[in-house]
């Protein structure tokens, strides 16, 4: 697999944004709600495939939306030396997640916090790594598109992103993963998808 041209390089901002504290994470405090999916981990196959595919390197910052037990941005800072930015409404996720962080030695290279996916702010993001569902991915696609830099890469577990369509896909043992990068165009593309769902809602 060649290695993409062209990378970007991490901002002193995205490297602060990393680490700044939850409250700098997120928009707004919003009372917990209930998960929008059950916890199923991703296999460690698929967990492989989906780096890959993102070409993920040391210069990368990962985002893990419905981070479970931390497997993705854990792997990519290990394997990759990557950091990491795992969110998760699920307060046993998050722990889980920080503890295999430990015992993995990478917690100055990742951090989990406790918040919903839909309000976290991802600018910071160079790739972007989900397991949800086709609905959830249609709705969270206007704000992939409005806050994440152009050519950012966006990965996917079994789920689409209904016309936005997947640069590359592959399979691994019977798992479909997609890749998309952020256009140039993305503030429009934004603009239409939000008027997409709102098109579906009517």
């Amino acid at each position: 697999m060649q290695r993409r041209q062209f990378m970007h390089s991490l901002t002193a901002a995205s490297v602060a944004a990393m680490f700044a504290g939850p409250q700098q994470l997120f928009a707004q405090t919003s009372a917990r709600r209930s998960p929008d999916v059950i916890f199923v981990p991703t296999p460690d196959q698929v967990v492989d495939l989906m780096l890959r595919m993102a070409e993920v390197s040391a210069r990368d910052v990962v985002y893990d939306l419905g981070s479970g037990d931390g497997r993705i941005p854990i792997t990519a800072a290990q394997r990759y030396g990557a950091r990491g930015v795992g969110i998760d409404i699920n307060p046993t996720r998050i722990e889980e997640a920080r503890a295999n962080a430990r015992n993995a030695r990478v917690e100055d290279k990742v951090r989990f916090i406790e918040g919903d996916l839909f309000e976290a702010k991802i600018a910071g993001a160079t790739v972007v790594t989900l397991y949800l569902l086709n609905t959830l991915n249609a709705k969270l696609r206007p704000k992939l598109l409005k806050e994440l830099r152009p050519g950012t890469r966006v990965v996917s577990h079994a789920f689409h992103m209904g016309d936005w369509k997947p640069e590359r896909t592959d399979v691994v043992n019977g798992s479909e993963v997609f890749l998309w990068k952020v256009p140039g165009n993305a503030a429009n593309n934004a603009n239409n998808a939000n008027n997409a769902n709102k098109a579906g809602k009517r």
